[in-house]
This record gives structure tokens, C-alpha cells and sequence, in this order.
């Protein structure tokens, strides 16, 4: 970093900060540690990046909570882009407000339509008239709001997808951005995977959320690396019992109580244990990954164990990572199946 160069020049020049004499300067708004409704609140304020930490705060809380309080907030504005921001956190919250993206679809505003817009393409998975919708975007008023039509269109199967730049193309779009428009009608012929999970070996769950399955696809990947899970309980999830290596399908230790298979997980676990009815005397360590594996990570390799191998159980979201990383944060090696059992049995 160039602040901490050692060949920095610190003798020449300096950096003034230039205020207005009888302006007083930005107050900066709580963030860390304020309630739901305080982060709001602070979605109203002028600055980006008191947003932008905003909303990267908000994505930490529980996303029921968080979704459920956008949702009401939503209501009691008259401004359509402060909706757009309740939005953008029910999004951020993996708890999308459907009802609340049709309407900024209708916005008055072509901005707020354009970044609805951009709310639709990452969530195609979760609407059942997508095509509608984005026709009636490739038809909108405004040539801002077809160019993003035209970029989620190049995420659809191919026919849907060309079907849309068409409609864009007979109501037209400024010359500048004809560049983009080949772009996406050439990506949707060269394309015949028009889908995200289509386009890896492992199978997206149809329980999952988008989201939801992003963390499956990225947990897959984590699961097969040399010396990673997939090493000890295998690529079937049956382990090797006869090696002590319990199997990882239909068992408590999985699809059970989130907080200990996350705290197993992140300091590793060592002593006798009982999985299925086998006993497994635990000579052998299972790896703490606490160090290894961020939250995003840990959450994806999770959610992954916790729905595959017949597993169908409540995904793992990066935020009760976090907050079992930071509760466990003095604790000193590994944990022993009688030491989790008894914090939570079930």
C-alpha cells in the first residue's frame, strides 16, 4: 500500500482537506451496532457511502428480521428511490420483495425502472413471467431501461433471450449502446447454457434460492478439493466407516442443530463419537477449517453437505458463520462430540 511504501516520499507536499467556512462538516450516521430501523433510517441520508455501509451492515443481521422491517419501512415511503433501496436490502437479505420489484418496475422514474431491472436479472429464478416482464422492459419508454432489458436477456435460453433483443431492436436504442446490443444477441447464439448451475457438474437443489444455490455451487467445489471434506467422507457423503470416517448422509450431525456442526466445523472435532448407530472411536481428528475457510465459504460447503446426499436441510448463510466465529473466538482446540452434545443435543 503506497501509504506505508518505504520509499514514500515524506518530505514534499501534503494534502489539505478543503471545507466551506460556514458549513459545518457531515456528521457521520451510526452504523456499527445501531437497530434495524436506525439503518433505515440512514438509507435517506445524501452520501454513497453511508448507504453502502449501510446496506453491507444490514446484510449481517438476520434476514428475517432485516427483510420483514424493509418490507414495512417500504410502505411509509413516497419516494421511489428510497424504495428502490428497501429493495436492494431485502435482496441483500436473500428475502427478495417481489411485490415491491413490480412496482419499481412501473417506477415514473426510468431510473429506479433501470435498476428494478437490474434486481430482475439476478433473481430470474424466482418469477414465473420473467419473459412478460422483460418484454415490457424491452418496449419501456426509456432507452436506458431497454439496454438493461437487453443485458438480462442474454442470461435466458436462447430463444427467450433473442426474442427480447428483437423487441428491442424494432423500438430502438442510441448508437452508442448498439456495442452492448450485439453483444448480448452474440452471446445468446454462441450460447446453449444459458443457466449458471447449468454450467457446473453439481446440480442446484430446486429448494434452494438463487442465493441460496450461488453458496451449493461454490460449496461443491470446496467439498472436492484435495485434503478438503470430500478426502475422509467421500464423494458420496458415506465416508469410510472401516477407516473411521463416519459418513456425512441422513445424520443428526449434519442435518441437526446448525450451531454445532458450525462450531465442529471451525475448530475440528476429536474424540469417540456415534453417527447412524456405529461407533467411531475419533482417534483421528476431523480438521478445523476456522482458518482455512471464510464465512462465505464455511456457509457454502455447508449448505452444500446439508443438501446433498439425500441431505434437505436449512441452508448455512455467511452471517451465523460469523456470529458462531466470533462466540467461539477464545476457545482452544478441538471440540469433543460429549462437549457439543451437551450444548446442543438435538
Amino acid at each position: 500500500h503506497n501509504a506505508r511504501d518505504p520509499h514514500r516520499d515524506h518530505v514534499h507536499g501534503r494534502i489539505d482537506r478543503i471545507t466551506y467556512p460556514s458549513r459545518p462538516l457531515v456528521k457521520p450516521a451510526k452504523i456499527a451496532g445501531a437497530s434495524i430501523p436506525e439503518l433505515l433510517e440512514n438509507l435517506k441520508l445524501p452520501e454513497l457511502r453511508t448507504r453502502y455501509r449501510t446496506r453491507r451492515e444490514l446484510r449481517k443481521r438476520h434476514p428475517n428480521h432485516v427483510a420483514n422491517a424493509a418490507k414495512k419501512w417500504a410502505v411509509n415511503q413516497s419516494d421511489d428511490r428510497l424504495k428502490l433501496e428497501a429493495l436492494w436490502v431485502s435482496w441483500g437479505a436473500d428475502r427478495l420483495d417481489k411485490d415491491l420489484l413490480l412496482s419499481l418496475l412501473c417506477s415514473k422514474d426510468h431510473r429506479v425502472r433501470t435498476a428494478a431491472v437490474q434486481v430482475l436479472r439476478n433473481n430470474l429464478f424466482n418469477f414465473e413471467n420473467e419473459i412478460e416482464l422483460l418484454e415490457k422492459a424491452a418496449t419501456d419508454s426509456h432507452g436506458r431501461v431497454r439496454l438493461a432489458a437487453a443485458t438480462t436477456a442474454s442470461y435466458l435460453p436462447q430463444t427467450d433471450g433473442l426474442s427480447i433483443i428483437e423487441k428491442i431492436r424494432e423500438k430502438g436504442i442510441s448508437p452508442p449502446y448498439n456495442t452492448s446490443l450485439d453483444d448480448a444477441e452474440r452471446a445468446l447464439q454462441n450460447s446453449s447454457e444459458p443457466f449458471e448451475e447449468e454450467k457446473h457438474r453439481v446440480k442446484v437443489p430446486d429448494h434452494l434460492s438463487l442465493s441460496e444455490g450461488r453458496l451449493f455451487i461454490k460449496g461443491a467445489e470446496i467439498y472436492e478439493k484435495e485434503g478438503y471434506c470430500g478426502t475422509c467422507h467421500q464423494e458420496n457423503g458415506l465416508g469410510l466407516p472401516e477407516a473411521g470416517f463416519p459418513p456425512l448422509a441422513d445424520t443428526k450431525w449434519v442435518n441437526g442443530d446448525h450451531e454445532r456442526l458450525i462450531k465442529l466445523t471451525l475448530k475440528g472435532l476429536m474424540g469417540p463419537i456415534e453417527v447412524k448407530g456405529r461407533k467411531y472411536p475419533g482417534l483421528v481428528p476431523m480438521t478445523p477449517f476456522e482458518s482455512m475457510l471464510n464465512d462465505y465459504d464455511a456457509a457454502a460447503v455447508l449448505t452444500f453437505i446439508r443438501n446433498s446426499f439425500g441431505n434437505q436441510s436449512e441452508p448455512i448463510l455467511p452471517w451465523q458463520i460469523n456470529k458462531v466465529r466470533k462466540e467461539t473466538k477464545g476457545k482452544q482446540g478441538f471440540y469433543s462430540p460429549d462437549e457439543l452434545l451437551s450444548s446442543h443435543p438435538n
